[in-house]
């Protein structure tokens, strides 16, 4: 792609209205606009990153054995009097009535619209477990909207409905969800910490939320440092497996770490001294057990092998698709701005011109790329006829894993240089060189990271 011909509207001031990291710089790197308190539309550069973040989500979704499907963002209000939530859930819920005066409403989540599917479609526990998700955008009319797409009215989430005939079903569903989860974040290049919290208005017994440490974190957390260094890492995960699947949730939740909602002093003080931290964290998924508080409300039966009728047992399951591009940017960043980790980059790497209009500049420019792109990666060409310092910053400001810099003085001994943005480390090499090494990385490399 050529920057030319690309539209990337980046500011060079910092927008007075942006109070955090994330923010600012998704702002001044053109990938969002506000269209009005709450509410954005993802430009170019943007939508880029959320489409790779939710590339990852569907990928490890569907790894574990889970269905995508798609509802819709409108749902009658009555399945939601059914389960009792319409008056109970407040004024984040945005009602509608349509033109023949039917009560609808914009989806905060789909627990009822689910299992109004399920129950209509689903009569055995042959038929199960079951596992249904999609990635839709919600809207929750936050009192005030703030901090980006931190915190939002609509957004963009993975929600996934899990269905079992038993609480220990459910529970592995759970459990799957959660290792599901945990590779998802790695590949992010996130260290996402599965912490025990509350449930709010979903309900529940069983609840983790994910979150990601950070200053701007909306929850205070408690936790054993020795935590932040476990990860799944190349590890093959039998999802039918319920022992491995529940010995990796062991690993990673018998280490303290707790919001401030469901913090225990007592426990806390029994981690040692120098492994106990208090901080930040930036919420980027929860998972929910609830067992039958929705399907015996709605009559989500089915058939049991004893000739019964019993209530499916049930789990919820999110991910916030949008706000991880703010919370990757809150984890990854540095004073000139974004360092995108290479699972969710906008492009894996940027070309830098020095001198456009140079013949052999612009040739060895324009093989790079077609290089790049044979071998399925799409390069961003900074063919702007601008002086190097606004290119370099430009690369910087929307962080890019890597850059290729190309001048006529390099290219006189045959030479390319590829910079890491994450390290700033700088190598000089032939443009073939160059291509392989890059193909090296996304073919073989940790997956997510820079």
């Amino acid at each position: 792609m050529r920057l030319s011909r690309y539209f990337l509207p980046v500011l060079k001031e910092n927008p007075a209205e942006a109070q955090i990291v994330s923010h600012r710089l998704m702002l001044r790197a053109g990938m969002i606009r506000q269209q009005a308190a709450g509410i954005y539309s993802w430009l170019p550069l943007g939508y880029r990153v959320l489409r790779n973040i939710e590339r990852i989500v569907h990928e490890e979704q569907q790894r574990a054995g889970h269905i995508p499907l798609l509802m819709p963002t409108l749902q009658p209000a009555d399945l939601w009097r059914e389960s009792g939530r319409y008056d109970d859930y407040g004024e984040e819920m945005l009602r509608i009535r349509d033109r023949h005066g039917r009560d609808l409403l914009y989806g905060p989540t789909n627990e009822e619209m689910v299992t109004d599917i399920f129950r209509a479609h689903v009569g055995s526990y042959r038929e199960l477990p079951l596992t249904l998700y999609h990635i839709q955008w919600k809207f929750r009319d936050e009192v005030r909207p703030r901090f980006g797409v931190m915190r939002g009215r609509e957004f963009l989430m993975k929600d996934g409905y899990s269905f079992d005939i038993d609480r220990e079903g459910a529970l592995h569903s759970y459990n799957r969800h959660m290792v599901s989860y945990l590779r998802t974040y790695e590949r992010m290049g996130l260290t996402a910490i599965p912490m025990r919290a509350a449930s709010g208005p979903i309900g529940g017994d069983n609840t983790h939320e994910f979150l990601v440490l950070a200053q701007t974190g909306e929850s205070e957390v408690f936790y054993d440092d020795r935590v932040t260094s476990l990860s799944l890492g190349a590890r093959m995960i039998d999802y039918d497996d319920r022992a491995q699947v529940a010995g990796v949730c062991e690993e990673f939740t018998s280490l303290y770490a707790r919001t401030d909602e469901t913090h225990d002093p007592a426990l806390f003080e029994q981690v040692p001294e120098a492994h106990r931290k208090v901080g930040r964290g930036i919420e980027v998924g929860q998972i929910f057990y609830f067992g039958t508080k929705y399907s015996a409300s709605m009559g989500a039966e089915v058939s049991h092998p004893d000739g019964s009728r019993v209530p499916v047992e049930m789990g919820s399951h999110g991910i916030g698709v949008s706000r991880l591009a703010g919370a990757i940017i809150e984890a990854s960043h540095d004073e000139r701005g974004i360092i995108w980790p290479e699972g969710v980059a906008p492009f894996p790497v940027g070309i830098v011109n020095l001198k456009q209009g140079d013949a052999a500049a612009d040739a060895a420019c324009e093989g790079l790329a077609q290089a790049l792109a044979a071998r399925g990666l799409e390069a961003l060409y900074d063919d702007r006829d601008e002086r190097a310092g606004a290119k370099f910053a430009t690369m910087d400001l929307i962080g890019l894993p890597w850059r290729i810099t190309v001048g006529p003085r390099g290219l006189a001994s045959g030479k390319v240089e590829l910079t890491s943005r994450r390290s700033g480390e700088s190598e000089e090499m032939s443009p073939e060189a160059a291509v392989d090494r890059l193909c090296t990385i996304h073919a073989v490399g940790v997956p997510g990271r820079g």
